[in-house]
């Protein structure tokens, strides 16, 4: 059932599932023999990060971070503040940030810079949805799963002030 908030159904469940597990299949070929530590970036990613590591046929390790840019308001408040940190050391070893979003990209460089003072093998990024039109500094982004306009979304994880994680589908806000 979709909430009378939800406008419009952006992409469904069955297009998430089908392109959560391409990208799992991507994954499990670039790490291949490799150890990899995922780190998933709580809170709106832990549904991606869940059904992602169940496509991956690797030797992992899950960690997460929590972050914080924007409340309970539908702009980014352009501070990033770093909540919760890894608990894993991850220093020569192969790191994959999953984050459900990239709109700006200043949560994302900030988490990054973070784990890079850390000298991991190698860090990359996957993320679930693209809006490139919101980017204020350049991030590199490996693995994408959907580029979407400059709409508030939520559901698969994604929330507005704590609502509608639950939702299967990314659905659009009305605002």
């Amino acid at each position: 059932m979709k909430p009378s908030e939800i406008s419009d159904i952006l992409i469904s469940e069955d297009a998430i599932r089908g392109r959560v597990a391409e990208l799992g299949r991507r994954i499990t070929e670039d790490y291949a023999n490799k150890e990899l530590v995922v780190v998933g970036v709580l809170t709106g990613a832990v549904t991606f990060v869940a059904d992602l590591i169940r496509q991956l046929d690797l030797k992992i390790t899950i960690d997460f971070v929590a972050m914080s840019s924007y409340g309970a308001s539908t702009k980014t408040s352009g501070e990033v503040r770093l909540l919760k940190d890894i608990g894993h050391p991850v220093e020569d070893v192969h790191v994959l940030v999953v984050e459900d979003i990239i709109d700006t990209g200043l949560t994302l460089r900030y988490l990054l810079e973070t784990i890079r003072a850390r000298h991991p093998a190698s860090v990359e990024t996957c993320v679930l949805l693209d809006k490139p039109s919101r980017r204020l500094v350049e991030v590199p982004v490996k693995y994408s799963g959907f580029t979407i306009e400059d709409k508030f979304v939520v559901g698969y994880g994604l929330d507005f002030a704590g609502h509608y994680r639950n939702l299967p589908y990314i659905g659009i806000l009305d605002q």
